[in-house]
């Protein structure tokens, strides 16, 4: 089961945090901080699993944004490397070659895409198609609420 996934920038910004499990905010304050400077000391060609602390970290770089996942250490790496690579082709399709910026200026569609994805850490959809149906449905029911609020 994941624990939590976070998004952040090669600068070290946090961008997306998602958290499976309750910490209190000294304390995920703390886990991020370490965390992002673990995984941005770590030289490019350097494996994208770690072991750190009681968690199994999976990670991978996808243009300047780290996506990177913990997990329980009895885990498959790969499966979730693969969540990670499902919920990256999911943000390019929806936003057409995902940025930083996008994530930054639409970060309410991107936690949308992953809770779609996922459920309290757990693969949910596995289908891109059937995910990208739910945003579509979401995008229209915000839209039509949109289109109310002006008629009024």
């Amino acid at each position: 089961m994941m624990k939590f996934m976070l998004l952040f920038s090669r600068q070290g910004k946090l961008r997306l945090q998602k958290w499976y499990e309750p910490y209190p905010e000294k304390q995920r304050r703390k886990i991020t901080r370490d965390l992002i400077n673990t995984v941005l000391a770590r030289k490019p060609k350097m494996c994208s699993f770690l072991e750190w602390r009681d968690h199994k970290i999976v990670y991978k770089r996808y243009a300047s944004l780290y996506f990177c996942a913990a997990i329980e250490p009895d885990d498959n790496e790969l499966i979730t490397l693969e969540i990670i690579h499902r919920y990256v082709e999911l943000l390019d399709k929806y936003f057409g070659s995902v940025c930083e910026l996008d994530i930054i200026f639409n970060f309410e569609k991107a936690y949308y895409m992953l809770d779609e994805l996922l459920i309290a850490g757990e693969i949910q959809e596995t289908s891109k198609k059937n995910v990208l149906k739910a945003i579509a449905a979401q995008d229209m029911l915000q839209e039509s609420e949109f289109t109310e609020e002006l008629d009024l």
